[in-house]
């Protein structure tokens, strides 16, 4: 098999300098090939996995005492490590590179910030689809199955809001047969009693459809 020539990473190097965070116009059109690494035997190596869209993925950027701060776009996160102001604290798990003209940098899913920086506290989290599903473990409130899809506990249709303590995690059988009834009415009652999460990181689940399972453990545990 030919080798392919390596893209260099083009103008990566222009953000390393100054005081100013890495500018996105030093990016590339497109991003560098990316490789899966060698197995220790090619005979019994795993196939190469499909590589998602460069454009939807996400990487967890932590401060330098591991916060959380934000999920930034792949490329974004990609220049940060180049140019030495962040490091890799986790890698994509199927062990993809991203090949510059000089150096090889591994895909990251979460990153961190090699200097600190301060940010200003917000106390009230936003109510996001990725968010609550997060706070219910992907369990539907009723019957503890698979959640597929948000209920409001009181129906819209009935004066129910739309907050924290009234939108719950759902399976799609549950959503269909509580329809626009009350729990009194059926006779149901919820396995968890719905509240607002608190701390900063809930934030980051406002953009983020599906968080990556290795971003767990610095998000916190969510709400039983």
């Amino acid at each position: 098999m030919p080798d392919r020539k390596p893209t260099p990473i083009s103008g990566a190097k222009s953000g390393a300098t100054g005081t100013g965070s890495a500018s996105l116009t030093a990016l590339p059109t497109q991003l560098p090939v990316a490789e899966q690494r060698p197995a220790s035997t090619a005979s019994t190596g795993p196939p190469v996995p499909t590589v998602p869209s460069w454009g939807r993925r996400r990487v967890l950027l932590l401060n330098a005492t591991f916060e959380p701060l934000t999920a930034l776009p792949l490329r974004r996160a990609v220049v940060l490590v180049v140019c030495g102001k962040a490091e890799v604290v986790h890698g994509d798990p199927a062990g993809m590179l991203m090949h510059s003209a000089t150096s090889s940098v591994e895909i990251p899913s979460v990153i961190r910030l090699s200097n600190y920086v301060r940010v200003p506290y917000r106390g009230r989290v936003p109510l996001t689809r990725a968010g609550l599903m997060h706070r219910d473990r992907y369990r539907c409130a009723y019957c503890g199955g698979r959640a597929e899809t948000i209920d409001h506990v009181v129906p819209r249709s009935r004066g129910g809001p739309h907050t924290w303590q009234n939108c719950v995690a759902s399976c799609a059988k549950c959503n269909h047969k509580k329809a626009d009834k009350l729990l009194s009415e059926l006779g149901w009652r919820l396995r968890v009693v719905p509240a607002a999460p608190r701390g900063p990181h809930w934030r980051l689940l406002a953009g983020v459809a599906d968080a990556d399972p290795l971003w767990l453990p610095y998000l916190g545990e969510p709400a039983a």
